[in-house]
């Protein structure tokens, strides 16, 4: 298990390599996708586009957030 700054580490490198080696302009789905990669290839558990549940005026709703990934089970 990782610390908190570690994870962070790790997750900011792998977010420079890929804008590093696509550039900017592209479409956040292509970085998403790019930068999951990175983060399985070093052996990271990732999900992304998780829907949280969320309640409102005592109605639940399926999705009411979407972070864009969970890696080990900490969402950024």
């Amino acid at each position: 298990m990782y610390t908190e700054n570690q994870l962070s580490y790790m997750i900011r490198g792998a977010a420079f390599m890929v804008y590093n080696s696509l550039g900017p302009g592209l479409l956040e789905s292509v970085y998403e996708t790019a930068l999951a990669f990175e983060l399985k290839n070093q052996n990271l558990e990732v999900r992304s586009q998780l829907g949280i549940p969320m309640r409102y005026k005592h109605i639940n709703f399926d999705v009411g957030a979407c972070p864009e990934f969970c890696v080990n089970t900490d969402c950024v």
